[in-house]
């Protein structure tokens, strides 16, 4: 019997426990912190050994694979020991890979990710096919493949849950864009971060697609750099494509066999430039998976968009409050700021993650009225735009920045949470952080 040991006890490693001890593998769970009660449950349920707070070396070297949980840096101890040792550490991404016979279709991307995923599984789902989401989002792949099979699932997948790959291949694969994100676990080394992404592609074969951001030069400069298998299906806003998604006008086109008009933009429920990328992208999964185009329409047209991106708060003495909580990086931000046409409040700042804000000066200079910095550590914000805005006030809490945005705001303003880092020195994650957000806004 095989011996797999999973590090970490959250929604990958107890999903891959199922999974795992399903198909006859000895299973072992390790957490160097707590597990959750509802996590614990499960494995005490299914009778699956673990601990916490703790990795017991002894155990977790004599495994034949290990699941390392995507939280976890490659540069911990107990995993440089077992790579050390030659032992196979792969994602859960990969493990359920490997019993997954149902069509593929994986997302990734810096930004845009959760939205192109729910709006590809929502038409999808719309045309009647047997299709489900996982990945970041929702139950873990490997939970749903040990439960049931379904014919298709849309994932959503990050740099962290790629780098864990072998073999896994997506039929389709998604790059919505790439921009600087998460370097602090790539040494701050750019084109690490960007390898890391196209190893979603990888695997794939001459049978399937890569869909992309035509118009994104780093997803171009590494393209004409390396050869890859799939047929390329670029999307762009600039200029017309022999084969793919583009603008003719306000009209959104798909050329796959032929020209097709699939709708108006104006009409996408999700508005901004990127959602029509967003959308772009999921409209030629459609295509690609022989969905009419009146239901392709329809289903762009009633997407309601996700929580905590660019999600529209309350009005409130007539300023319009956004929570746009799950912009933890710079490129997320300037989507958002681009969106604004009032004046806004800005409210930014968390744990900075390698980031560049310059990218953010001509937007700043045109739409923000005031800062509100809502971290720990705001130096860097502060230097960046200190002289660009007049007003520039440090918070401690969601309750006090919207506090102080309201009392900046006048009517006709937008207060824009969009905080370009992540949520963890102040908040549990993006959604804590965006529900402590909305509640002070109701409160006001």
């Amino acid at each position: 019997m095989q011996k797999i040991v999973i590090l970490g006890g959250g929604e990958s490693g107890v999903g891959t426990a199922l999974l795992a001890k399903k198909m006859n593998f000895e299973v072992f769970v390790s957490d160097y912190g707590t597990i959750q009660g509802n996590y614990k449950a499960i494995l005490v349920e299914n009778d699956i050994a673990f601990e916490e707070e703790k990795h017991s070396e002894a155990i977790i070297l004599e495994a034949d694979v290990v699941m390392k949980s995507p939280g976890i840096p490659d540069n911990v101890s107990i995993v440089v020991l077992l790579l050390k040792k030659g032992i196979s550490v792969i994602s859960e991404i990969e493990f359920a890979g490997r019993y997954c016979k149902a069509t593929v279709i994986g997302i990734t991307g810096s930004n845009g990710k959760t939205t192109t995923t729910l709006l590809t599984h929502h038409i999808l789902s719309k045309a009647g096919l047997d299709v489900s989401v996982a990945g970041n989002i929702g139950a873990s792949f490997a939970a749903q493949i040990a439960a049931s099979k379904a014919e298709n699932y849309v994932l959503e997948l990050s740099s962290f849950q790629l780098d864990g790959i072998v073999e896994f291949s997506p039929h389709i694969a998604i790059i919505t864009n790439i921009s600087p994100d998460h370097l602090d676990r790539y040494n701050y080394d750019f084109e690490m971060y960007v390898d890391s992404k196209f190893r979603i592609t990888k695997n794939q074969t001459e049978k399937d697609y890569l869909i992309y951001d035509g118009d994104d030069t780093v997803i171009k400069s590494w393209l004409s750099k390396n050869k890859i298998r799939p047929q390329l299906l670029p999307f762009s806003l600039k200029e017309k494509m022999e084969k793919g998604a583009y603008l003719k006008g306000q009209e959104l086109i798909i050329k796959l066999n032929g020209e097709e008009i699939i709708m108006n933009i104006k009409k996408i429920a999700i508005q901004g430039k990127h959602n029509i990328k967003n959308a772009m992208a999921a409209a030629m999964v459609a295509k690609l998976m022989k969905v009419r185009k009146q239901t392709i329409r329809e289903s762009l047209e009633d997407f309601e968009g996700v929580e905590h991106r660019l999600e529209p708060v309350k009005k409130v003495n007539g300023v319009s409050y956004m929570n746009d909580s799950k912009a933890t990086n710079v490129n997320a931000t300037y989507y958002a700021l681009e969106c604004m046409k009032t004046p806004t409040v800005w409210i930014v700042g968390g744990v900075d993650k390698g980031n560049d804000y310059f990218d953010l000066m001509p937007l700043v200079r045109e739409k923000v009225k005031a800062i509100v910095c809502l971290g720990v550590d705001n130096r860097k914000i502060k230097e960046t735009f200190g002289n660009v805005v007049d007003l520039v006030i440090e918070t401690l809490g969601a309750e006090e920045a919207v506090k102080v945005a309201a009392k900046i705001a006048d009517v006709g303003d937008t207060v824009l949470l969009s905080p370009c880092c992540a949520s963890f020195d102040l908040f549990e994650n993006y959604e804590d952080r965006g529900n402590k957000f909305k509640t002070a806004v109701r409160n006001l």
